[in-house]
């Protein structure tokens, strides 16, 4: 299993699938439960970060175990979907972001594989978080498809389950953040700890707190998503096909070997 997707707001299932099979995996961290499948004969894993009935919020998603489990399932290569707020006026409600860096404002997350206790200190480098090779894909296929692309972006992660507040926003598009979310951090930490390419698509569904016109409610949110879910789900298993076999970038060479991985 060469590729997976994790599947944010709103995606709960491939659907797209060829003869698609539960998996479970267990892990140092916890019970991974995904979906396995084919698409264009190429062989791929989804994972719902909320689960199928988004019954897991955002600052209780297992992250390291999501990541674990593809690593041991072999995966070199994971497109993630996120449902986004926008911090920045030019970029509007239906938009497509190919985020290019991210800002940090969790609080209480796992944030490494690594916590120095029965484990090696290591630092990773984050420089460019997300797989350049993946995200050119994304665009180029994104562009196939008709789809209104945003090259980049900067996502804002907050703890949730909350939205932010107005001046967040505000702080978010002082700081040069474009969309806010509450899930892509950790997820991109752990999966470039564990050496794997990675790039996420952003969909926006509001504009941000002080931005938009009204209260911000997570059943337009669902809505908005549901509105875009063929799209999105599309272009994720359109990008994945396109990937070459040989892909060339340096995701790999700055992971290291997770913790538990070797008696799996």
């Amino acid at each position: 299993m060469d590729y997976a997707i994790i599947g944010g707001t709103g995606v709960y299932t491939p659907l797209l699938f060829e003869r698609e099979e539960e998996q479970f995996v267990k892990t140092p961290y916890g019970n991974v439960t995904c979906k396995t499948g084919s698409y264009q004969k190429r062989d791929i894993v989804f994972i719902a970060r909320h689960n199928s009935e988004h019954k897991i919020p955002p600052h209780k998603i297992n992250y390291a175990a999501n990541i674990w489990a593809l690593k041991h399932l072999g995966v070199k290569c994971i497109i993630a979907t996120n449902a986004v707020g926008s911090a920045n006026r030019e970029i509007g409600v239906g938009d497509f972001v190919i985020i290019d860096q991210f800002l940090d404002f969790t609080k209480s997350r796992r944030c490494t594989f690594f916590n120095g206790e029965n484990t090696p200190v290591v630092h990773v480098d984050v420089t460019d978080p997300y797989c350049s090779t993946l995200r050119k894909l994304l665009i180029d296929v994104g562009g196939d498809l008709g789809l209104k692309i945003h090259e980049r972006g900067c996502y804002a992660c907050f703890e949730g389950p909350r939205y932010e507040t107005a001046a967040e926003i505000k702080m978010v598009g002082m700081l040069g953040g474009d969309v806010v979310g509450m899930t892509n951090v950790p997820e991109v930490v752990l999966a470039r700890e564990a050496g794997i390419c990675y790039a996420a698509v952003c969909v926006v569904t509001n504009m941000g707190a002080g931005i938009s016109e009204g209260i911000l409610k997570h059943k337009e949110v669902s809505e908005l998503m549901a509105k875009n879910i063929d799209k999105v789900r599309l272009l994720a298993l359109e990008t994945l096909t396109a990937v070459p076999d040989d892909i060339c970038c340096s995701c790999k060479q700055s992971g290291f070997s997770l913790p538990g991985m070797e008696e799996s």
